[in-house]
């Protein structure tokens, strides 16, 4: 599951809506909504994204957060490291290795490491 399908899902089931009504409502089938809540789909368009925002009916903060976690929902990731140091090449596959062996508690810290590196330490 990916970030922004975990918060639709969390968002349906704060409102009660099925999976169905909620695809029917944004001209989607059931099936493409539970692949993107499932991480089965790529992002989707800038166009869905604002669908689902203006689905949910929200505003401001909620909506930015809606499309960072889109951002930062790529199911299949490449890291290309040519031209980049040994060091890099070496975090990319140990962490493509390793990433379905790690608990919840390690993965969240291993985030909050690399955004507190990149200076972004924001929760998120």
């Amino acid at each position: 599951m990916t970030p922004l399908g975990e918060r639709i899902r969390e968002l349906r089931r704060e409102r009660g809506v099925s999976q169905k009504d909620m695809a029917a409502a944004i001209g989607v089938s059931a099936a493409y909504l539970s692949a993107l809540e499932h991480g089965h789909r790529g992002v989707p368009s800038w166009p869905m994204i604002q669908k689902i925002i203006g689905y949910f009916n929200v505003i401001w903060d909620d909506a930015e957060e809606l499309q960072k976690l889109a951002e930062g929902s790529h199911p299949r990731v490449v890291i290309d490291t040519s031209g980049l140091s040994p060091a890099a090449t070496e975090l990319a596959n140990l962490l493509s290795r390793a990433v379905g062996e790690l608990g919840e508690a390690e993965l969240r810290d291993l985030c909050g490491q690399l955004r507190a590196a990149l200076g972004r330490d924001k929760a998120s």
